[in-house]
């Protein structure tokens, strides 16, 4: 079995856009996949790129990927790395795909000089919960993820410039 990674092209994106929706299955989530594949595709590989994408193969076929996008540490003073999505298709699973895509995209950090590779994890996927912590990653128990969206980050982002 050969595992290799590599970043993706623009002749990805409907590979880019099945693993996503491979993930939304997995996750219970994909009632909320709404992009647009075209926008989706300028957004990743347009003139201001808002995120990349690494594509694992195990023998030569595509089975999971990793999207990430650089983040900032003021207490650092140095960029990170966010991974925003990282998914293994469940006939790759035990592979050594998904440790193989980790480790890429912390070489990436460190190659960039990031100060730390970070992600989320919904608190019942118990087996990525103890996958990440087998490679050295910990809980941050003490941070709770915040979130403004749809017609409330519209009616936010209206009051810009308004006095209160």
């Amino acid at each position: 079995m050969t595992i290799s990674i590599r970043i993706a092209t623009p002749e990805d994106l409907p590979l880019i856009a099945d693993l996503i929706r491979g993930l939304a299955d997995y996750e219970k989530l994909a009632h909320e996949v709404r992009f647009d594949e075209a926008v989706l595709g300028a957004k990743l590989f347009g003139p201001r790129p808002y995120a990349e994408v690494i594509i694992g193969e195990v023998d030569g076929a595509a089975q999971g990927f990793a999207l990430f996008f650089h983040n900032f540490s003021t207490f650092e003073g140095k960029p990170g790395v966010y991974l925003e999505d990282l998914f293994v298709r469940p006939e790759a699973r035990g592979s050594g795909l998904g440790k193989a895509l980790l480790s890429r995209l912390a070489a990436i950090a460190v190659e960039r000089d990031c100060a730390r590779l970070e992600w989320s994890v919904l608190d019942w996927n118990e087996p990525a919960i103890g996958f990440y912590k087998k490679l050295g990653a910990r809980l941050m128990d003490e941070w709770t993820v915040m979130r403004v969206d749809g017609a409330a980050l519209v009616q936010l982002g209206a009051s810009a410039g308004k006095s209160a």
